[in-house]
């Protein structure tokens, strides 16, 4: 049964007298706003039977089946999913086949008008309709349910594939959930082949109507069956692209090639009884089911912003970022698109400013002709961001945000010379990784107006924000950075200001294990395979490589002052961040599954650290923050689960996370 947070999904029907006579419109609406989408649980589906005899009987010519506002539908209930066994989960398999089967068989035209967000179910609904229209503000068009362990179990691997190819297929069905659960807007949904028409949201569904109208009238036929000839070469490729990103560690991929690949030879209900097999099998699993827990982290707990103050946010109405590198500008995007406000740069000379400002309008410009954003709204960002040398330019602000290099000393002038020109009403904040956001308030006038907001690099792509609260950080301040993070539609998880906070303490925690075992000579690819074992998407030496063997370093030599006996120095990445290579200092070599032992082991004792100091509340805390800012797997439920199901937990500990989950609320 759907709780509060999910209420039952209706579908409500309203004949409409047109020219070609009765059509059925069909509005799918739980009865809630945008924030609870509607879901289909045992409720939504009962509602649905209730309703087909009354569209399988009567003088229909047509049948148009929409959403409520912004939402078309968001897929199955997953409340209802955990402690499921295989026969339940076969049943519920067997139930959307036969109900949203019934749709495709009605004897008259059918249009699912896509008007908002359509997620794994909402998509497979719309797929059993003979025509779809999207709307082009639609920014969520995707069968994710790989990302969760599971697959597509209405209907989608059959009829995705049938309808735009196995190319297309692999990549909607699987790689995309394996790439951070990326998602198609409604323009790209079209031009993949799932849409018949990509429509404005003004007049969306009288034109969608209209589109019913004019293919009643011209008889039009559905797309037919795409060419399938090329799906064993297709799938080949996908198994060997699987294989470099969850190592065998997830069925899931696999059993979704295995039936984009049968559907070149089924017939449809054949393919469809092979869903139902692959739901009875893998939504009991220990992966859907870690991915149960996993996103009632990330899309409930987190959102409630376990710890922030009930005090109103300020007012923003103006940013500034000081830095003009490559990470400022990301961030000046970000705020530019999600706030809508002005933001205005400074750096040390025009030439960084102008280059920087450059890049951000590009960007927007980009973003408008991939239609992501209005091309004329697009100009209008880029005209709102503005940039200089001097700190004057932050007069005015309502939150500066610095993104420097990261030296404490920097830092610390930049906030005090920052507090010489903005009102004491501006938050300042710091996107440091590493650094005490402590210190550099200590000698303000002002301490309590300063916060962390550490983003995740890349900014567009990672969600997580980690929310840094000093000793002297007041309530307002905090409520107001948990407000602006919720705004850039990212996900705040409130820490306590640490050394490295929580993901890159833990990764640097388990960077330690892995230069170790470089300074002993062991290979890059030893050390990759052992921690990619994990499920994590990238290996640590294309991490290292990607957010710089310097600030690897810098990070790794923070954590050292602060815990010398967990994190010590490496003469390897020493090296590497002078530009040289691995140095062995002794040859004393691990095997593969050594070094991921001693990963293990090593996460859970610093994870018990960060607990022991209450850098975060709750074990669930440490899961968000690595789901969302490390890209841990969905499927593997989030590290400490995995590292209790394991055993490591009660071999480093003593005892399991889910104890220490157990002695704290939420």
């Amino acid at each position: 049964m759907a709780d509060a947070e999910y209420p039952v999904t209706h579908f409500h029907l309203r004949p409409l007298a047109t020219r070609v006579g009765p059509v059925a419109l069909v509005t799918m609406d739980n009865g809630a706003d945008h924030t609870k989408p509607n879901t289909f649980g045992r409720g939504a589906l009962e509602a649905l039977q209730a309703l087909l005899p009354e569209l399988e009987t009567g003088d229909w010519r047509g049948l148009v089946l929409t959403g409520k506002p912004f939402v078309f539908a968001a897929g199955a209930d997953m409340t209802q999913f955990p402690g499921i066994g295989p026969e339940l989960a076969r049943q519920g398999g067997e139930a959307g086949h036969a109900l949203f089967g019934r749709i495709r068989e009605l004897s008259y035209p059918t249009l699912a008008a896509v008007n908002g967000a359509a997620v794994g179910g909402g998509v497979e609904i719309a797929l059993h309709c003979d025509f779809r229209t999207v709307s082009s503000g639609v920014r969520h068009f995707a069968c994710p349910e790989v990302f969760l362990g599971l697959i597509p179990g209405w209907g989608g691997t059959q009829l995705v594939t049938r309808l735009v190819g196995a190319e297309t297929a692999v990549k909607f069905v699987v790689e995309n959930p394996l790439r951070q659960n990326r998602m198609l807007t409604g323009p790209q949904a079209f031009e993949a082949g799932f849409a018949d028409a990509v429509l404005e949201p003004v007049e969306f569904l009288d034109e969608s109507i209209e589109f019913l109208l004019e293919a009643i009238e011209s008889e039009r036929r559905p797309h037919q069956q795409a060419d399938l000839s090329d799906v064993s070469e297709v799938v080949r490729r996908a198994r060997s692209r699987v294989d470099d990103v969850v190592h065998g560690a997830a069925p899931a991929p696999y059993r979704a090639l295995d039936l984009i690949s049968g559907a070149a030879e089924w017939s449809l209900e054949e393919g469809c009884r092979a869903e139902e097999d692959a739901l009875a099998e893998l939504l009991p699993g220990p992966q859907a089911q870690a991915s149960v827990y996993a996103f009632d982290l990330v899309e409930r707990r987190a959102k409630r912003g376990v710890g922030v103050p009930d005090t109103p946010p300020r007012r923003v109405a103006r940013v500034g970022i000081v830095g003009a590198g490559l990470m400022a500008t990301q961030l000046g995007t970000l705020f530019l698109r999600r706030l809508e406000v002005p933001v205005v740069l400074s750096d040390v000379d025009e030439a960084t400013v102008g280059q920087a400002l450059e890049r951000i309008r590009t960007e927007l410009a980009g973003l408008g002709a991939k239609g992501r954003l209005p091309e004329g709204k697009a100009r209008f960002l880029g005209g709102i961001v503005t940039g200089g040398t001097g700190y004057e330019h932050f007069a005015g602000c309502d939150v500066v945000l610095e993104a420097v290099f990261e030296e404490l000393t920097v830092k610390q002038q930049v906030f005090g010379a920052l507090e010489e020109v903005v009102s004491e009403e501006c938050v300042l904040a710091t996107n440091t990784s590493s650094l005490s956001v402590t210190e550099m308030a200590r000698e303000l006038r002002t301490p309590e107006r300063v916060v962390g907001l550490h983003f995740f690099n890349p900014v567009a792509l990672l969600p997580l924000v980690e929310v840094v609260a000093t000793p002297f950080t007041d309530e307002s301040t905090l409520a107001t950075a948990w407000d602006v993070t919720r705004k850039l539609r990212k996900t705040g998880v409130l820490v306590k200001d640490a050394p490295a906070f929580v993901v890159n303490r833990l990764l640097a925690r388990l960077g330690s294990v892995v230069t170790d075992a470089l300074d002993h000579g062991n290979t890059v690819e030893e050390t990759d395979e052992a921690v990619l074992r994990l499920g994590l998407p990238m290996a640590p030496s294309v991490l290292t490589a990607m957010v710089g063997p310097r600030v690897a370093n810098n990070v790794r030599h923070t954590l050292h002052d602060a815990f010398p006996e967990r994190f010590a120095l490496s003469a390897t990445l020493e090296s590497l961040a002078e530009g040289g290579a691995v140095v062995v200092v002794e040859e004393r070599r691990r095997t593969v599954e050594e070094i991921h032992e001693g990963v293990l082991e090593a996460l859970a004792d610093e994870i018990r650290h960060l607990l022991d100091e209450g850098v975060v509340a709750s074990p669930k805390d440490v899961d968000t923050c690595l789901l969302l800012g490390a890209g841990y797997p969905f499927f593997l439920g989030g590290i400490t689960p995995h590292l209790d199901r394991t055993g490591v937990s009660e071999r480093v500990l003593g005892t399991t996370f889910a104890a220490y989950r157990d002695r704290v609320s939420a």
